[in-house]
């Protein structure tokens, strides 16, 4: 399989498979011939109440573990069309501008019933991006220190059985959709999996950390290995930022 045919797959694949992958206009000649920029590029923003945010590295910084090619996709792609889709659907209620996805997330009857499954798909997916590009870092791996050390082995075991379960549960999610690490309503830490976009919000739960395992996270670069993506994602987790969302779970 060459290069230009795998990327050929992977824009199928998002266009099939993703909710929000009607924002996207990139055409499949257009992507396989260019080379990603190593600095994430600025991203137009689309109106509304709701921005992108930047990367805070480079595209090609978590390689070799995250290649850059999918990090731009992932991020200036899928992510700016779950932003550009929000901000659509929340445009013709005003009073939901002030609102924080998060919020709306933690109970979704309260968001108009027309545009609620845009909200749920496109809010969770804007919230768990959002996070997710935060708990990767260049200089991430290792093991974790600190308060999530400590709940991690007593919630666990051992930093390794937390990673062996994770990852299962990973491998083992059908389709589309993310594994967690969070903070139950019984305030106890779980892992648990969620299909699509929906966040752990919705459920009452914290999340404290999540994988993201939508095969365009993973796909060119790992392909139908999902099971060596997740191996090798703990190589860029970002420990300290995890210590902070699990802080801020329990404060």
């Amino acid at each position: 399989m060459t290069l230009k045919r795998r990327d050929f797959l992977y824009l199928l694949t998002a266009s099939v498979g993703a909710i929000t992958a009607g924002a996207c206009q990139a055409s499949g000649n257009n992507v396989a011939q260019a080379s990603p920029s190593p600095k994430s590029t600025k991203v137009a923003q689309t109106p509304g109440p709701f921005t992108l945010p930047p990367l805070p590295y480079e595209y090609n910084a978590l390689e070799p573990h995250i290649d850059a090619r999918t990090m731009q996709f992932h991020h200036d792609k899928h992510h700016a069309a779950y932003v550009k889709n929000l901000n659509d659907s929340v445009s013709k209620y005003p009073d939901l501008k002030n609102v924080t996805v998060e919020n709306m997330l933690k109970d979704l009857s309260k968001v108009p019933e027309d545009i609620r499954t845009t909200v749920r798909n496109n809010g969770g997916g804007h919230l768990n991006h959002s996070m997710f590009w935060e708990i990767m870092s260049p200089k991430g791996g290792g093991e974790p220190t600190g308060a999530i050390a400590a709940a991690i082995k007593q919630s666990f075991g051992s930093v390794d059985d937390f990673k062996a379960k994770f990852n299962d549960a990973g491998a083992k999610r059908f389709g589309s959709g993310w594994v967690w690490l969070v903070r139950n309503k019984a305030g106890k830490l779980e892992i648990t999996t969620t299909g699509n976009q929906d966040s752990p919000f919705s459920d009452g739960n914290y999340p404290i950390m999540g994988n993201d395992v939508w095969e365009h996270a993973y796909y060119l670069k790992y392909q139908n290995l999902r099971a060596d993506y997740l191996k090798a994602w703990w190589n860029v987790v970002n420990w300290a930022e995890i210590n902070k969302r699990y802080e801020k779970a329990i404060g």
